[in-house]
């Protein structure tokens, strides 16, 4: 071999080699406090080659690993709120930092970045679509079940006409189905299934995951039709103090404060606290019954976080809750009409304790590390209905470990784990032909692998599987698979298939029912429901400029059970009958969201939703009443210059629902065989200065309300008493105002 032909091998060698290194790299958000700054990791950020689809995010420590690349040397580094980076790599660089600055001063006006308030995450293969803080700022968001306001994938209405409980639904199916959680653990399962979504503040939120269809192993077999995931303030990222004043033209009034403080340079704590109370009666339609209950609640939360940069992160919390409501009859009196036919009233008093702690360590190698999650929960409840009772008391304990690895190089990743779940629940059940006492133990231990190929951050694919046994239902397998293909740098497609199971609960999570005269009827044992759920979605941006854009959105998911209990309210309008699927049902859901950003300041989103939702009752395969199949909802966002001003207005239309047959009942009792479709109007306007936002608003504009929505109000002790068919909303137009204050970082 020449020395020509041999120089020239060398270099081509030594070219490649170049492109194939490895660049470390650390973002981190810029903080200051008085005269000091401090610099914090951001997890999340998008880091990215120039021109091209390669790229990756930021860990929990604000690290991230890349290939460089011989097409471009400069890399792109985002996040939602924070203004882009581009900076350029020298040839042989191995490691950069880099700092996103998030605040601005203007003339003397401190300003976050724009922010968006729902956005699709665009490098994960699950499709998740994220409601951040500034998305829950944009209505008064009292708690989790107006959180969604804002969303097309999350329905939320009103359990029933007397408790003021609501619930949700994803893909046309009740949120039984929902794997709910807190920072990836449970959250709302069981007892607190039914009050649950009243117990989470809205103002406690920094953000909100919402991924349609199976989602990770990692988590559980739980999610069926979506998993909604919430992040709580942190104290080592949070600011020093904040607090939140609010009250409606309903009488309803909340506190919420949050302090923070950083100990150590390794150690922080927070506490987070919200108290409220509904104060005023309403009867509205005059049908004699309080539209919305009396309630006091009172909500503690106390965060510790204890982290050592690259070699352990520790967080632990300990949860408080007393909640107390009292509603029925305008004239009710508990305390001389409580169990009597003087006049009829509702009690339910929760207390409800959670202590939870997550431990990771990191190993380095292989960016290997360790996580363990563990939770304990204890929940109270003595509730009655007229006549009927449920009293309840649940203890639950939840530990989760996982060890997560590189295979060979950052390609190829695995997480292996296991998972233990033990749920003690004692229920007393008295209806007018039930009175019983149940006692339901089961303890479930698991096994899960995960293993996720990424190529070049173009293709990405998640495959997992996981076995549980439990003491009653013996093994239940969870296989589930997602891929994510980006066509171009601005479209991608996503492809997910897994089956989800669910542990019943036919009393604790569906206490609306108990607001009626229904007799109660258990037909065979229950099982664990079982279905298979498959979706594919597109996404694609349309760049008209630097900042302005348009978003598409386009999604189909279908579920069909295997096994299902079936709560059979519909079949008699006097009866509540509980048994086993045996038939079909399945749930198609169609969604498209368009998200425009084509004039400054301005973000409007337009969503239309169409479900097909089918259950077999007593041998016939019929429409699943009280769910509209279609929805629209648009919403527009306008800030002026520095964000001094801003104005949030959101529209949404409810289409026609099938309402279950009265035709039994006395004339006085029955009901139309379909609800009418309607618009509903909500608008805030918010003000911003220095330290304080003022902000006041408007629901439900229209004014537009269910018609009588109990049924036989006027004889609520006789056979026909009905307050749980609900389609439309219970309460009318209602004001707010309301101020935030805070000191910051």
């Amino acid at each position: 071999m020449n020395l020509k032909r041999f120089s020239w091998i060398l270099y081509l060698f030594l070219t490649i080699n170049s492109y194939n290194q490895t660049l470390t790299g650390f973002v981190y958000e810029k903080h200051k406090e008085g005269n000091h700054t401090h610099f914090e990791p951001l997890a999340g950020a998008s880091v990215y080659w120039k021109d091209t689809q390669k790229g990756t995010t930021t860990d929990a420590l604000g690290k991230f690993k890349l290939k460089t690349i011989p097409e471009t040397n400069y890399l792109i580094i985002s996040f939602v709120g924070y203004k882009s980076d581009t900076i350029r790599i020298v040839e042989g660089q191995k490691d950069v930092k880099i700092v996103l600055e998030s605040i601005q001063i203007l003339n003397e006006v401190e300003v976050t970045a724009r922010q968006k308030g729902e956005y699709v995450d665009k490098l994960n293969p699950i499709k998740t679509e994220v409601i951040s803080s500034a998305g829950l700022q944009r209505l008064a968001c009292c708690n989790l079940s107006e959180s969604f306001e804002n969303s097309g994938s999350v329905d939320v209405s009103y359990s029933d006409a007397v408790t003021g409980a609501k619930h949700i639904q994803m893909l046309g199916l009740a949120g039984i189905y929902t794997q709910i959680l807190a920072e990836n653990m449970p959250l709302l399962q069981g007892l607190s299934y039914s009050q649950g979504l009243s117990y989470v503040p809205g103002t406690w939120m920094q953000s909100i995951q919402v991924s349609k269809g199976t989602s990770s192993v990692n988590n559980g077999f739980e999610s069926i039709t979506g998993q909604i995931n919430t992040e709580f303030k942190r104290p080592h990222l949070a600011d020093p103090f904040f607090v939140n004043v609010y009250a409606n033209s309903e009488g309803k009034a909340e506190i919420n404060a949050d302090m923070a403080k950083q100990l150590s340079e390794h150690v922080a704590v927070g506490l987070l606290i919200h108290t409220e109370s509904q104060l005023l009666k309403n009867d509205h339609n005059h049908d004699g019954f309080i539209d919305i209950p009396l309630s006091k609640q009172l909500n503690l939360y106390n965060r510790w976080n204890i982290e050592k940069e690259g070699i352990y992160h520790i967080q632990y919390g300990l949860k408080a809750l007393w909640d107390d409501k009292i509603g029925g009859q305008m004239e009710f009196n508990p305390t001389q009409d409580k169990f009597t036919n003087n006049h009829y009233g509702i009690g339910i008093h929760n207390e409800k304790y959670d202590l939870d702690a997550k431990h990771g360590f990191f190993l380095n190698k292989n960016d290997r590390s360790i996580g363990i999650q563990t939770k304990a929960t204890y929940h109270n409840q003595d509730a009655y209905f007229g006549y009927n009772r449920y009293d309840a008391t649940e203890k639950s304990i939840y530990a989760n470990i996982i060890f997560h690895t590189n295979i060979a190089n950052e390609n190829h990743k695995m997480d292996v784990g296991s998972s233990f779940m033990y749920n003690h629940l004692n229920e007393y059940f008295n209806v007018p032909n039930i009175d019983t006492l149940w006692n339901n133990q089961y303890n479930t231990t698991g096994a899960f692998a995960q293993y996720t190929f990424d190529y070049q951050k173009v293709l990405t694919m998640i495959i997992g599987f996981r076995a549980d046994y439990n003491n009653l239902y013996q093994w239940i397998y969870t296989p589930r698979f997602h891929v994510k293909y980006d066509i171009s740098e601005n479209s991608s497609v996503r492809f997910s298939l897994g089956k989800g199971s669910h542990f019943a609960y036919p009393v604790a999570e569906n206490m609306s029912l108990m607001v009626s005269a229904r007799k109660w009827y258990f037909n065979g044992s229950i099982k664990p429901e079982d279905a298979w759920n498959s979706g594919i979605s597109f996404s694609h941006k349309i760049k008209i400029g630097d900042e302005k854009n348009i978003q598409i959105n386009a999604d189909a998911y279908r579920t069909e059970f295997i096994n299902q209990l079936i709560i059979d309210n519909f079949t008699h309008p006097n009866e509540v009958r509980i048994y086993e699927l045996n038939g079909k049902s399945y749930s198609n859901s169609f969604q498209l969201n368009i998200t425009a950003s084509v004039i400054k300041h301005l973000d409007l989103t337009l969503i239309g939703r169409y479900n097909d939702v089918k259950q077999t009752y007593q041998g016939k395969l019929i429409q699943k009443a009280l769910s509209p199949p279609f929805k629209g909802l648009f919403t527009a966002s306008y800030n002026t210059k520095f964000e001094k001003w801003q104005f949030d207005a959101t529209v949404q239309y409810i289409g026609k629902a099938t309402i279950p047959d009265f035709s039994v009942n006395p004339e006085a009792y029955q009901l139309m065989t379909t609800s009418p479709d309607y618009t509903i109007i909500h608008f805030q306007i918010t003000r911003r200065f220095k330290r304080w936002d003022i902000y006041g608003g408007v629901e439900n504009l229209t004014d537009f309300t269910q018609h009588m929505p109990i049924i036989a109000h006027d004889d609520p002790f006789g056979n026909y008493f009905d307050a749980s068919v609900i389609w439309g909303p219970i309460m009318g137009r209602m004001y707010y105002a309301g101020f935030r204050f805070k000191i910051k970082k």
